[in-house]
């Protein structure tokens, strides 16, 4: 068997530079396969982890997906707020144990701003229910005095180059034009959180006093004529905030989660939703499932195209090694010798193809993760061959080596004298 497969290895080496497209064809299909189920599972981990230890999120009516994805993930915008008086309503209802709220709007050059409370550093949590800690500084103060300071997001810190008491200037709605800063009521970075690979990382965070003190002199979107109010000015305003975006809602007992939000759905002031967030992220996944599916399906389609290039190249040499063939047939070999030849040669070929393919994709990972992580968000993590990965491989190879057979069964059916004989 060792002298078959030397034999075999000497044979394809010596059709290198045809096999080498082959090899790589099937590297690629490999790095495929590979790529789409590591972003595929990292994707759906990052969601996962993103909001940990929170029973409801709490919102205007809407969809329960979009009412997830404002909240938590900053994608989108709110179709409505809800009251201040609502807010407090939820947080006195039986059986809640704490509320966080939440008020979007704003950005600071791409990241979101997100206007909250104290409790939002003793309550929020995310992935294996880990509490947020601080790389740098402190949380910002929740009364008055601390309205104009700011927490930064590891991302947030690390891109822009701030440290601990530089002042930075928010912009209202998403900083597309210069008019919309807030160039008037600059904030204090007092603290920097360590990175979570969460929305959080990629956001400012403000006392919601903060954020009432940024819009007290404006309306509908746009300042006040002639009532621009300094930040001492604001601080001695009412600060209490008129609305928030949503809360975040942790329960006394879980048991009691479907009874709060029957509860909250029945408010009569202000139409209100309570969304359970491994749920919404179902809904999500079902959304996307479809996506999925068909980047895994063209991944498999590349897989069978790369195979059935395998199979063609190595029937298409058979015309030109007949005669070799013929001479290892007179010398001994037997017809299921030289159809186990080229089966192992056709074996060999894919398996130095997926053996590229995984040392390209660990390495497109982690020359990319970066870079995905700043863009995206999203963290990539190292290559690892877990059951999927490796189950996508073992389909591969046997695709491989059952496609090589069948040059080896056509092999088996060339007669020694065919292989001998002149051609004209």
């Amino acid at each position: 068997m060792s002298a078959l497969l030397g034999l075999a290895a000497r044979s394809a080496w010596n059709r290198r530079f045809v096999l080498a497209l082959v090899v790589a064809s099937i590297a690629l299909s490999t790095f495929l396969l590979l790529a789409v189920e590591r972003i595929r599972h990292d994707v759906r981990q990052n969601f996962a982890q993103a909001v940990s230890g929170t029973d409801l999120i709490v919102g205007a009516r809407t969809g329960s997906v979009q009412l997830l994805l404002y909240s938590v993930f900053r994608i989108g915008s709110a179709t409505n707020n809800i009251s201040w008086r609502s807010a407090q309503a939820v947080a006195a209802m039986p059986g809640v144990a704490w509320t966080v709220p939440i008020s979007l709007g704003d950005s600071h050059r791409g990241s979101a701003v997100v206007g909250t409370t104290g409790d939002y550093f003793r309550h929020f949590m995310h992935g294996d229910r880990q509490v947020l800690s601080f790389a740098q500084g402190r949380a910002f103060g929740d009364r008055p005095e601390g309205a104009f300071e700011a927490v930064l997001g590891a991302e947030v810190a690390r891109r822009q180059g701030y440290a601990l008491g530089q002042r930075i200037v928010l912009s209202h709605g998403d900083g597309t034009f210069a008019a919309n800063d807030h160039a008037d009521k600059p904030f204090v970075v007092v603290g920097v959180l360590a990175p979570t690979g969460t929305p959080v990382d990629r956001s400012v965070h403000i006392s919601l006093a903060g954020m009432q003190a940024l819009h007290i002199d404006w309306l509908a979107g746009v300042p006040l004529p002639g009532m621009k109010l300094t930040p001492e000015q604001a601080l001695q305003r009412d600060l209490t905030p008129r609305a928030v975006t949503a809360l975040l809602v942790g329960l006394q007992q879980r048991t009691a989660v479907f009874s709060v939000q029957r509860r909250i759905a029945d408010v009569r002031d202000e139409p209100l939703m309570a969304v359970l967030p491994g749920v919404a992220l179902d809904e999500l996944w079902d959304l996307i499932g479809a996506g999925e599916r068909a980047l895994l399906l063209m991944s498999a389609l590349v897989a069978v195209v790369s195979v059935a290039g395998l199979v063609a190249v190595i029937l298409a040499g058979l015309d030109q090694r007949r005669r070799e063939l013929a001479i290892l047939r007179a010398v001994g070999a037997g017809p299921r010798t030289v159809a186990a030849l080229l089966a192992i040669e056709g074996g060999l070929v894919t398996l130095a193809g997926i053996l590229l393919g995984v040392v390209f994709t660990a390495i497109a990972l982690a020359l990319a993760g970066p870079a995905v992580l700043t863009h995206y968000g999203i963290v990539l993590r190292p290559l690892s061959l877990g059951a999927a990965e490796a189950q996508w491989l073992a389909l591969l190879a046997a695709g491989g080596l059952l496609a090589s057979a069948v040059p080896g069964w056509r092999a088996y059916r060339i007669a020694l004298a065919d292989g001998l004989q002149a051609r004209t």
